[in-house]
């Protein structure tokens, strides 16, 4: 009689979480593709490339918050779907994307902090350190992390901002309101997230960056996407 109410037990706990795994996935790319829309939205004639000026931080905040979501949730879909899928809150999924999130915010507003509207050759420099950082012991054990089972949205955020950290570099460096920019980091990303590391790919995105960070510094009017000051 036990193994009976057992047995029958079983599809009540496996049901909501089958739900979860489907649910939780299709919620965080429509989440996604809404702050796409809204990004793009704001960026639209923003752009002014190196020279871009950030604003106050109220506003700078309303663009990198939907802009993280965006570029960050579509590689974080496999650790919300497992974190969701493992946890028995019907709630888990969405307390990790806005843990997730939160750390994003975090650290735009030490970026605002810290940004200045530099010029090309400061643009580029920082580009080549961002390819640099590529190479670095720190990135390869972050990314490596951010495959990992992982206890909280925090915990995740974390270590996909130490992987990705250069990345944003080279973004807010060449234009943080360029919506080329944004997709082409956006993607590189993904790429990283999702596939194994693999040193041959990982060594063509630092000489791509070091290389295009070169250019951006020698000849930043034949880079293509990138906008200058009249």
């Amino acid at each position: 009689m036990a193994e009976h109410t057992a047995g029958r037990g079983t599809p009540s706990i496996a049901a909501p979480r089958r739900t979860r795994a489907v649910a939780v996935p299709i919620g965080t790319l429509a989440v996604a593709s809404a702050c796409w829309i809204v990004s793009l939205r704001q960026m639209s004639g923003m752009d002014q490339g190196p020279a871009t000026e950030l604003g106050t931080v109220a506003s700078f905040l309303a663009l990198w918050m939907p802009m993280m979501a965006a570029m960050m949730l579509p590689a974080a879909l496999p650790a919300v779907a497992r974190f969701a899928t493992d946890n028995q809150r019907a709630t888990a999924g969405v307390e990790f994307v806005a843990a997730y999130v939160a750390v994003w915010t975090a650290v735009g507003i030490a970026a605002f902090a810290l940004y200045r509207a530099h010029g090309a050759v400061a643009a580029g420099t920082l580009t080549i350190a961002a390819g640099l950082y590529e190479l670095s012991p720190v990135k390869r054990e972050c990314r490596r992390r951010c495959r990992e089972h992982v206890r909280s949205g925090v915990e995740f955020g974390t270590y996909c901002v130490g992987s990705s950290v250069g990345l944003m570099v080279a973004l807010l460096a060449l234009g943080v309101m360029s919506v080329t920019w944004t997709a082409v980091i956006a993607a590189v990303v993904f790429v990283q997230k999702l596939l194994p590391p693999r040193g041959a790919l990982d060594a063509t995105v630092a000489l791509g960056l070091v290389g295009l960070g070169t250019l951006v510094a020698l000849v930043p009017a034949h880079v293509p996407g990138l906008s200058l000051p009249m």
